[in-house]
């Protein structure tokens, strides 16, 4: 179990000290989804990088399996079982896909063609290709999946996974997530305000002004956003048909 409790995060601003995340707690269970969600700029991406150590909590502590790891560099929470995928996975330049899943396992015993069948790529295709220009965004994220899975995390974070792919591509990234759960013990934390990746979650994590608002499954919040969107197309059809020159929502 990962647990944050009372984590506060400032960072320096162009204007002094800002505070990004002030009191967060949370205790993520193994082999569930987490998903945090809520306005850009609100903190949700802060919570994860905090986890990682990629900025250092300035108040409260971060446990795994009880074990105190606040002041633990992100090497040492990589060592632990934590993982981090970037909204932009890195391009391995030259690496071979076979290569760079090799590397990424380091000294567990796993194999690379397992690992792409259950990201939904064929090892024959893949194994042997230099990583690229020709690979779309939608591939280099399963391919990140398949390094994250390489390293038998503990709890995986995935900061916005669905930016910069297309729709075919989120598709699959979806179903691959659903694989993962299934398969896997591993916690899964994704940040995203997209709806098809609320539904994967068990639980979802609700973060505005730095602050958690909620904590609630995601039948509730899948509840709010369909009634903001009647509520929205209503209020289009009324503008359509009186006097507006254009269609207005404030969503």
């Amino acid at each position: 179990m990962l647990e944050l409790i009372n984590v506060g995060l400032t960072l320096e601003g162009d204007n002094g000290e800002v505070q990004i995340l002030k009191e967060i707690n949370l205790k993520l269970e193994q082999k569930k989804i987490y998903v945090v969600t809520g306005p850009n700029g609100g903190g949700k991406s802060s919570i994860a990088k905090v986890i990682m150590g990629i900025y250092p909590a300035t108040s409260g502590e971060i446990l795994i399996d009880s074990a105190n790891i606040t002041k633990e560099s992100i090497t040492e929470r990589a060592r632990l079982g934590i993982g981090y995928a970037f909204q932009q996975p890195p391009r391995f330049k030259g690496m071979k896909v076979r290569d760079m899943l090799e590397l990424a396992a380091g000294d567990n015993n796993v194999n690379p063609c397992d690992l792409l069948f259950d990201v939904g790529l064929c090892a024959q295709d893949y194994l042997d290709r230099e990583i690229n220009a020709s690979f779309s965004g939608g591939e280099l994220k399963r391919l990140e999946i398949a390094s994250v899975l390489a390293r038998k995390l503990k709890v995986a974070l995935f900061d916005e996974p669905e930016a910069g792919i297309d729709l075919w591509s989120f598709q699959k990234l979806t179903e691959t997530f659903e694989r993962l759960n299934e398969k896997y013990d591993t916690t899964i934390v994704i940040i995203s305000h997209q709806e098809r990746i609320l539904k994967l979650a068990d639980q979802v994590i609700v973060v505005a002004n730095g602050k958690i608002s909620e904590i609630t499954d995601k039948d509730k919040i899948l509840g709010e956003i369909e009634h903001l969107d009647t509520a929205c197309r209503c209020r289009n059809a009324c503008e359509i048909g009186g006097k507006a020159n254009a269609v207005k929502c404030d969503r």
